[in-house]
């Protein structure tokens, strides 16, 4: 039986370090074991961390950083920081403002959102939410292509500027942590997008030695073509570790990519999503913009990852964590607070703007004793 946290405390989070104590005592043990768990032995979801800590920053001095400037653009639209907010499924299972409330925190914190296929309110909803700003859809793509393109055709019309199709999900990955703590899918609120709207499965289907996935995991890199055939907005591919799979995504025209693991959910012992982030870089970097997400926690680390080539980095459990914490405030205090560390960290590297940063900035770390 699940059971009841204490009441957190939004004051309390004072620090970008406080945020995820804070969240543990927010929510049942349940949605805690939705939002933190992994793939299996949770191999990849400590990688993704464990990557960080193999850079050093080389900071330079007298710089004249009399003011940083953190503003960029993503696909066209100007943004006030280089950070979006990562798709992420049932939110408002984490709090009842769900992703209404992160909308409207991302909205006024001038930053791009991506929401999901399995949002807990409408696209509808969430976009006369998130007005005025970039929001961009998290596409899961679905057994009938018909339904995929009925999610885009409302997407695009309710002022989704992009579609980030996720490409790393032809079953779901075997989550144990996700299991023991009880949450199931089953017991989550109504997806807020309709019958259109399912998730990957859950599990292959056995017959004899051969095991089956329903559609669409027959997917081909082909659907991107049929997805550009029915719309006019940007396509971003989300999930792809390798160099070999980010140029079959531009070659399909895709507009950007995201390097991703899906934060250490699907494939166990998949690699560091930062470790993959150079190879893409160099194989597309010239034809089409490069997104990160896996990991980042604080402005240090989104320096390292920007250095590495990354557009605009991705966050993910952090947002989960602030919802839990505090709802549509709690998005909105650590947006604030995330910025206001990168900016510092931008300042004490010696760098001015989004523009200055490269892999000049980076050192291996030290090898440990």
């Amino acid at each position: 039986m699940p059971t009841a946290r204490r009441k957190a405390n939004p004051a309390g989070v004072a620090t970008l370090g406080d945020l995820e104590a804070e969240a543990s005592r927010a929510v049942d043990d349940a949605v805690w074991g939705f939002i933190q768990g992994g793939a299996g032995d949770e191999e990849t979801l400590r990688a993704n961390r464990d990557a960080f800590r193999r850079w050093v920053l080389r900071p330079r001095m007298l710089a004249n950083v009399g003011s940083v400037d953190l503003g960029t653009t993503v696909l066209g639209s100007s943004v006030r920081s280089p950070c979006f907010v990562a798709p992420t499924a049932y939110q408002g299972r984490v709090h009842p403002d769900g992703e209404r409330g992160t909308a409207r925190a991302a909205s006024r914190a001038g930053v791009l959102a991506v929401f999901s296929t399995l949002s807990t309110h409408p696209l509808e909803a969430i976009a006369r939410a998130a007005a005025p700003g970039p929001r961009w859809f998290q596409l899961y793509l679905q057994p009938d292509f018909a339904a995929s393109e009925r999610l885009v055709r409302r997407a695009e019309r309710c002022g989704f500027t992009a579609v980030v199709v996720t490409v790393d999900t032809p079953v779901l990955g075997t989550r144990d942590r996700q299991i023991r703590s009880g949450f199931a899918f089953a017991s989550a609120p109504p997806v807020g997008n309709g019958p259109d709207a399912r998730s990957p499965p859950r599990r292959p289907a056995r017959t004899g030695s051969r095991y089956r996935l329903p559609p669409p995991a027959d997917a081909t890199w082909a659907v991107l073509d049929r997805l550009r055939s029915v719309t006019r907005l940007p396509i971003v591919v989300k999930g792809v570790l390798t160099h070999e799979d980010a140029r079959r995504a531009v070659d399909h025209g895709a507009a950007g990519v995201v390097v991703s693991n899906h934060g250490g959910r699907q494939l166990d012992r998949a690699r560091a999503a930062l470790d993959a982030l150079p190879e893409v870089v160099d194989a597309v970097g010239d034809r089409a913009e490069v997104y990160y997400d896996g990991g980042i926690r604080r402005g240090s680390d989104a320096l390292i990852a920007l250095a590495l080539g990354a557009r605009a980095v991705g966050l993910g459990r952090p947002i989960l964590w602030a919802l839990a914490v505090g709802g549509e405030a709690g998005v909105a205090r650590y947006l604030s607070l995330f910025s206001e560390d990168l900016a510092t960290s931008l300042a004490l590297a010696g760098r001015r703007s989004l523009g200055e940063l490269d892999r000049s900035l980076l050192a291996p770390a030290p090898a440990g004793p």
